[in-house]
Formats: structure tokens, C-alpha cells, sequence
């Protein structure tokens, strides 16, 4: 009886303990989920905010700093964490968005690359879209969307206003539903430092000045050319968009103006790239979409698209100013190779030089 007895305790005293364990063990991965959960964004990266990091701060001001902003989650996971990964981090001032872990606040905040100067360093290279040009603004002015860029960029009203400031503005020539974006063209590619409390209204005006001073330097070769100033930034787009390399524009500009004195279709296939717009995903899309309706695809329309392809740089405007004289009327690239653009006079000849160098046809 005894026996009995001492067995029945002995099995309630194993069930307690096991039952401790699982606490424990219940416990300790309710621990680390909390941990984990306290690292991962607060927000979304929309939302951003300025810290500043004294010299010499120690951790607890800043984690009590960025908690305070609504930055990160938990100090105390933050801290917990940055014993466990030492990391290095400096004074200055830093822009921090809600979208960012605390793994990655301290690893952005331990290159001083990245303190913030009170402005924004934004590089649009040339040959972006609009669209493009949108997105990148969006990402750095988190205020703002890329559709409010957009929808600015196409209201009628606005391009309006901007015609009284500039005088390459012209809302007539602007009018046309069918352009995906009205001031294609104009957002001129290069380097600014814009404040983070602009306006999408003084970003474009930016944009505007920087196309003005280059509008104005070549003003006498533009009124000497023939051309409008919209079929010198459609033309200059087409350049662009088919060579980056500012050594060979005006070759290929000048094949294209070959092109148009003898009537030919320009047959470009970047202009089937921004004709495809939204459904465009790669170059090769270009090459097998020659039959879209679109007034931007050159295979199914003669002369120039109905507007700007992208936003050209200096060097491509300057060769549609100033094509070479040659007698090409054919191209194409050694993209397997250096690069280099073979040239031809005849259709036959550029059907050799695509089976030489295994291209497609442009």
C-alpha cells in the first residue's frame, strides 16, 4: 500500500515538472517571437521622419529617440539587439522612413554616407520616363505619391500656369489626350538638391529651370532648324532611348533624319517600348510587338511619334540639331560584342551585318 503510494506521488511529481517545462519552454518561444516581432517595422516606408544623434548619445537616448518617433517598436528589443550585434553609429542628422527594421536603422545609421544634410541628392540619368522620374521622387519625398507627380504633370490647368513662367511651355501643343504624359520631354535629366519640404509644384519648376538655361543656349540652332521645339525633344527622345553612347547620336540621328527625307517609316523599336508603356517589361517586348496601335509605334506610323518617347538629355537634343552627314539608313548594335553600332546604306547590307553579328532587325 505504501508502494502504491509513494508510485502515485513519484508520477505527480514528474507530471508537475514536466508541466514547468513546457511552461518554460512556452515561454521562452513566446520570448523570442516577441523579440523578433519587436525588430520588424513599425509602418510603412511612406512614412519618415528626421533624428538627430548627438555626439557622443548613447544607446538608450537613441532608442528612446526613435521610439518616441514612432520608429521602432521596442527599446528594449532594440537594445537587446544591438548587444547582440555591435554596431557602430555616428552624430548627424538622419532620415529614417517607417518601413525600415531595427536591424536595418542600424546598419543605415552606421554609414555616415547616409546623414541627412537637409536636402535630398537626387540624380535623374538621361532616358528616364516620367514615370520613372516620379517614382524616384516618390521614394525620397515620402509625402507625396508618384500618382500625385502624375496627375500633375497632365493636368491641363497647371501646364497652363507653367506657360506664363516658360516660354517653351505650350499648352496647345501639350493638348492631346493621347500622350501618357504631358510633360514627357521636359523633366530635364540631372543632378539636384531639393529640399525635403518642396512641393511638387517647385520640384517640376526645377526640372523646368534646368531644361530653360539648356532651351536657351541652343535657342538660335532650335529656330534655325525647321522643327518645332516638340519635335526636337520627340526626335531627341528616339535618340536617346537608341544609344546612350553621346559619340554616336548624331550618326544615329542622322539616320533617321535619312529615313524621313526619303519618306521611309522610322521603324524604330524603342518608340514600340513606350508605345507598350504599363505592358512593357523588357527590351525584348520591343522586338515582337511591331503591330501595336499606338500613334507612338513608328512601324504603324510615318513620321515622328505624337510626342516624346522620355526625357532626353543635352547631347541627344544637340545631334538632332546637328545629324551627321552620311548616307545610312540602317543600324544596328554588337550588343554580344563592345558595343559598336554597324551602320548601312542598303537593306541588303544590314541584313549582312545582322547575320555577322547576330542581331535581330531593327
Amino acid at each position: 500500500m505504501a508502494a502504491k503510494k509513494r508510485k502515485r506521488k513519484a508520477r505527480k511529481g514528474l507530471i508537475v515538472f514536466l508541466v514547468v517545462i513546457l511552461l518554460i519552454c512556452a515561454g521562452g518561444a513566446g520570448a523570442v517571437f516577441w523579440y523578433q516581432s519587436a525588430l520588424t517595422p513599425v509602418g510603412q516606408a511612406e512614412e519618415a521622419e528626421t533624428i538627430t544623434i548627438a555626439e557622443g548619445e548613447s544607446r538608450d537616448v537613441l532608442f528612446k529617440d526613435l521610439a518616441e518617433k514612432k520608429l521602432i517598436k521596442s527599446e528594449l528589443a532594440a537594445s537587446v539587439y544591438s548587444k547582440l550585434n555591435p554596431t557602430t553609429y555616428y552624430p548627424g542628422n538622419y532620415r529614417l522612413n517607417k518601413g525600415m527594421s531595427v536591424p536595418e536603422i542600424m546598419t543605415y545609421l552606421s554609414d555616415e554616407k547616409n546623414q541627412d544634410k537637409g536636402y535630398a541628392v537626387i540624380t535623374i540619368p538621361e532616358g528616364y520616363w516620367a514615370k520613372q522620374i516620379a517614382a524616384v521622387l516618390a521614394h525620397n519625398f515620402p509625402q507625396y505619391t508618384e500618382k500625385e507627380f502624375l496627375d500633375l504633370w497632365n493636368d491641363p490647368n497647371y501646364i497652363q500656369t507653367l506657360s506664363q513662367t516658360y516660354d517653351f511651355i505650350d499648352p496647345a501643343k501639350l493638348d492631346d489626350e493621347r500622350f501618357f504624359v504631358k510633360l514627357e520631354g521636359y523633366l530635364f535629366p540631372d543632378t539636384y538638391f531639393m529640399e525635403y519640404d518642396m512641393t511638387p509644384d517647385q520640384i517640376t519648376r526645377m526640372f523646368l529651370d534646368q531644361f530653360g538655361q539648356v532651351y536657351n543656349s541652343l535657342k538660335p540652332q532650335i529656330e534655325a532648324s525647321g522643327m518645332s521645339l516638340e519635335e526636337i525633344l520627340t526626335f531627341a527622345s528616339i535618340v536617346q532611348f537608341e544609344c546612350g553612347n553621346p559619340a554616336e547620336m548624331a550618326n544615329i540621328a542622322g539616320v533617321f533624319a535619312n529615313r524621313m527625307e526619303k519618306g521611309m517609316k522610322l521603324q524604330s523599336s524603342v518608340t514600340v517600348c513606350y508605345a507598350l508603356y504599363d505592358d512593357f517589361k523588357s527590351a525584348a517586348d520591343c522586338e515582337t510587338n511591331p503591330e501595336i496601335d499606338s500613334p507612338y509605334n513608328t512601324y504603324m506610323h510615318e513620321g515622328l511619334p505624337i510626342g516624346p518617347i522620355l526625357n532626353p538629355g543635352k547631347e541627344a537634343i544637340e545631334a538632332v540639331l546637328n545629324p551627321a552627314k552620311h548616307d545610312y539608313l540602317y543600324f544596328i548594335s554588337d550588343i554580344h560584342g563592345d558595343g559598336t553600332i554597324h551602320y548601312a546604306k542598303t537593306y541588303e547590307e544590314h541584313e549582312q551585318n545582322v547575320e555577322k553579328y547576330n542581331l535581330k532587325i531593327e
